[in-house]
């Protein structure tokens, strides 16, 4: 070699071992980025704390949120609450203001009650950039204000939450807010993270999935359009009935008596009437069914005591599976057809759910059906810990029921899982019945009006020794984490020093203070009971299937001492006076709105969003 190939060979030598020091140094340059500050490559991580966590969801005070909105807008709320149509207001958070903000009623079956009736508190969905492109609360585009009903614990929703986030499955944030319309106290609410994108950013960092919120009542979704577990956007604001579902257009007054109310009750009624076909193992707790165990409603008062008014209905049918299997979505299996699956695809989350996606769900429940390789098709863990705390809490307005909806389905590289929403009806809520189908409500058969083999994310699993196993650790986890350590009992204690005095003063409550003060103490004794049913179907001593319980009620938990009626649900749902037409501060809501008299508006008019229309306040 000569003395001159051996120089050239020294420089590349050289110049090769410097590029690979520089690309090492960059390498652990980059890596340093992506551990400490990954937001400055645009990458956010599952475990990213986002401002609005603290602002607007900060558990240790109430949340102030104030609603200013032109008299006008908000007439035409309350006029047309079942429209569903946004209106702009200006919503200050905890004294930072944010204006030209989208605002309007939320919900389906509560909607549509409260609607009929002579109170005016709505549940709302409230959205930042809705006419201002690009605003936010804090980072969070747009949240939800639930309003309590059929809830005179105030608790449900809250407890439900704090117990899914305790055994670990992904929850919204959610908090007590106090609501203000237009200076004057509207009323103790409950703030909740809407499920959309920033909850998935928050949850599971940028590189997130697709989310599912099946619906089957028309088009609820159209590609993140309506997605949230509300109802359809029905012509004109009305609710269009359906072949077969009475016609239920009077005023439901005096809730709480029942005196006038209409047999058909609701849309849930109708929905689910002639449940009780399913019969057999499982059949449990129909709702409105007429099973010899359940109270049938007839239309009279019912005697205070241990069982809920049941309810009886009509003959459902109708488009979108009314009458049996209406509602959101079984995930069973039925073809490789897209089209097959309209009430989970129809309601997709995110706009960008494309075929390809769809596929992905659809081989997803093929193979879930067909029990076959699960861990690579459902994330079971999360679906097992989710199923626990649904079946301790007796979540039954769920998946486990014939309306098969309030849940979210997460998908990501083909393996799919459930997400909680929707617990005002937790805690056995939901049931006509008695206390005991409540506290006693089987653990291995955690299904209503329907069999396990109807409900395949969990009929499957549960099939399966592996999965059941689990399943019980996890229940036995909520059982001593959750209930025997004294947590839930402290967790109610501390909420009701939180709320307490925000409860009294509540100007819209459906509830009066008193019937606050026992629902809570039912609230404590059912926990209590709860917790030593399911430890007693843990252990063998109590039975742990519907069929064993209804062979053996002797061998049942005594839950004599709880009034079930004291907590509210279904057949409950107002004031013990039977006034249940506080409308709020005016009193006169839709004719005497209060206070300002313009609302100054700040328009963004720089804005490309297409349902931006700039105008000046709108006087009084």
């Amino acid at each position: 070699m000569s003395s001159t190939d051996e120089k050239n060979g020294f420089i590349n030598s050289k110049y090769l071992n410097a590029a690979t020091a520089v690309l090492v140094v960059f390498a652990v340059l980059l890596v340093c980025v992506l551990m400490y500050n990954p937001g400055l490559l645009g990458i956010q991580s599952a475990s990213a704390h986002p401002d609005y966590e603290d602002e607007i969801f900060d558990q240790s005070m109430i949340t102030s949120i104030s609603i200013d909105i032109s008299d006008e807008d908000w007439v035409d709320i309350l006029a047309n609450p079942t429209a569903e149509e946004f209106h702009r207001c200006n919503v200050t958070i905890n004294g930072q203001t944010f204006y030209s903000v989208g605002i309007r009623t939320k919900g389906m079956t509560s909607l549509s009650q409260v609607a009929s009736s002579d109170s005016d508190r709505y549940s709302f969905k409230i959205k930042a950039d809705k006419y201002v492109d690009g605003q936010t609360f804090f980072g969070l585009e747009e949240f939800v204000v639930n309003n309590m009903y059929q809830d005179p614990t105030y608790m449900k929703e809250y407890l439900s939450y704090d117990m899914m986030s305790y055994i670990g499955v992904p929850t919204p944030l959610y908090n007590f807010a106090e609501i203000s319309i237009n200076g004057e106290y509207w009323g103790l609410y409950l703030a909740i993270e809407a499920v959309e994108e920033d909850f998935a950013m928050r949850v599971y960092g940028s590189s997130f999935g697709q989310l599912y919120k099946p619906e089957s009542m028309g088009n609820m979704g159209g590609g993140g359009g309506n997605a949230g577990g509300e109802r359809p956007d029905f012509t004109g604001g009305e609710m269009q009935m359906f072949e077969g579902m009475p016609d239920r257009t009077q005023n439901m007054q005096n809730f709480g008596g029942f005196e006038d109310f209409d047999e058909s009750v609701f849309e849930a009624a109708a929905a689910t009437a002639g449940v009780g076909g399913a019969g057999g193992e499982n059949a449990r707790q129909n709702p409105f069914g007429d099973g010899a165990d359940n109270a049938v409603f007839d239309g009279t008062a019912v005697e205070a005591g241990n069982t809920r008014p049941d309810f009886v209905g009509g003959n459902g049918g109708g488009p979108g599976g009314f009458g049996g299997t209406g509602g959101g979505a079984d995930l069973v299996y039925t073809d490789d057809e897209i089209s097959s699956y309209s009430q989970i695809f129809d309601n997709a989350v995110f706009g960008n759910a494309k075929n390809s996606d769809f596929r992905r769900v659809i081989t997803a429940l093929k193979y879930l059906n067909a029990g076959e390789e699960l861990e690579t098709y459902v994330d079971v863990d999360n679906t097992l810990r989710y199923f626990a705390a649904n079946t301790m809490l007796v979540n039954l307005d769920s998946y486990v029921s014939n309306l098969k909806h309030n849940y979210y389905l997460y998908e990501k590289n083909g393996q799919i899982t459930i997400l909680p929403w929707d617990f005002n009806l937790a805690f056995g809520a939901f049931q006509g019945g008695s206390a005991s189908t409540t506290v006693n409500f089987p653990i291995d058969t955690p299904v209503s009006g329907v069999s396990l083999e109807d409900r395949p994310l969990i009929g499957v699993l549960l099939a399966e020794d592996e999965y059941m196993e689990l399943y019980h650790s996890y229940l036995q986890e909520i059982v001593d984490g959750y209930f025997n350590s004294g947590h839930y009992d402290a967790k109610i204690t501390e909420l009701d020093l939180l709320i307490n005095q925000s409860i009294q003063n509540d100007p819209t409550a459906f509830y009066e203070y008193e019937e606050y003060l026992k629902a809570v103490e039912a609230l404590r004794l059912l926990g209590e009971l709860r917790a030593e049913s399911v430890q007693g179907q843990l252990s063998g001593t109590i039975p742990s299937t519907d069929s064993a319980q209804s062979a053996d009620p002797d061998a049942l938990l005594d839950s004599s001492a709880l009034n079930i009626n004291d907590l509210g649900g279904m057949g409950n749902m107002g004031r013990a006076d039977g006034d249940n037409s506080r409308r709020g501060p005016t009193q006169n809501a839709v004719t005497a709105v209060s206070v300002n008299t313009t609302v100054p508006i700040q328009i963004d008019r720089g804005s490309s969003d297409s349902e931006s229309n700039p105008a000046e306040p709108i006087p009084a």
